[in-house]
């Protein structure tokens, strides 16, 4: 599962890319007021925002992690080691740079991944089979975004997504792809909301994606006349609607993550389908809100 707690309905506005950016790590990737974003630069930083995840995933929404992630009162596992993780600081905050975090999005480009034995999300989806059919576009994986939830704001969002579209451009990539989540273990309860984006959002041919077999949950639970797309949208999670207003897709098949009380739907976004809308939204040098 890859857990994502933003809760707030600000819309996520990068722009297609027409560059590589150059960064240096560690930069600053943006400023809004009191608060930035920029990777995680030490250990203590990625401690601290597993500290944060841990807070809104299992003191808040309820996840069961390992005996040991639960004594430490952190969201934990290997990927961390190799991730990237990007920040979003309130700089208002008396202390240290760990004592400021309020957001956080772990990302993990292509080769990392292949490097250390794939992608998180290939654990429940078929990502294998999608990269197949892309050899030239190099991927990347948003996961695990959480906000406190005195921060879920447009601000944040809008920050976290400079941060995002920088690094997709720092590296190249072609398209992002992720694991969102509705709240519980029981995807008949938003029966609405999955046919919604079965039948109007679903990835197709060369984008097509699905759960992995023994995983996969129909999505497809209302007939298509019956689904009211006002009351679908309102019934979305805010994470997803702002990925749909980019121009997202959505796997077929969605899975059921007991350790985490979610149902997971799988979003694929190819850079080239970014809703034009956004195009100069964040600049293509990514530099709307840069310091």
């Amino acid at each position: 599962m890859s857990a994502d707690a933003l809760n707030c309905d600000a819309v996520a506005e990068p722009p297609r890319p027409s560059t590589t950016l150059a960064l240096k790590e560690g930069d600053v990737l943006g400023r809004i007021g009191n608060l930035e974003t920029r990777l995680a630069r030490t250990a203590s930083e990625i401690d601290a925002a597993q500290a944060v995840r841990f807070r809104v995933f299992v003191e808040e929404m309820g996840a069961q992690l390992s005996p040991e992630a639960m004594r430490r009162k952190r969201d934990f596992d290997s990927y961390d080691t190799f991730c990237d993780h990007l920040l979003v600081l309130d700089r208002s905050i008396e202390g240290d740079s760990e004592d400021q975090i309020v957001g956080t999005y772990r990302l993990l480009r292509q080769e990392v991944a292949m490097a250390n034995g794939g992608f998180y999300s290939a654990s429940e989806f078929a990502i294998d089979e999608l990269l197949a059919r892309h050899p030239d576009k190099r991927f990347m994986e948003l996961g695990r975004s959480c906000v406190l939830p005195d921060y879920r704001t447009k601000r944040t969002v809008e920050l976290l997504w400079q941060g995002n579209w920088a690094y997709a451009l720092k590296h190249g990539m072609g398209a992002m792809f992720g694991c969102a989540s509705f709240p519980g273990i029981h995807p008949e309860s938003h029966a609405l909301a999955l046919s919604f984006l079965h039948h109007n959002v679903a990835a197709k041919d060369d984008w097509a994606v699905a759960a992995l077999p023994h995983l996969a949950r129909d999505m497809d639970l209302m007939p298509a006349e019956a689904v009211n797309p006002k009351r679908a949208l309102m019934a979305l999670p805010p994470l997803i609607k702002g990925y749909l207003r980019l121009g997202a897709m959505v796997g077929s098949t969605a899975v059921v993550d007991k350790a985490f009380n979610t149902t997971d739907v799988l979003i694929v976004l190819p850079i080239s389908s970014i809703s034009d809308r956004y195009l100069n939204y964040y600049g293509a040098d990514a530099g709307r809100f840069a310091s």
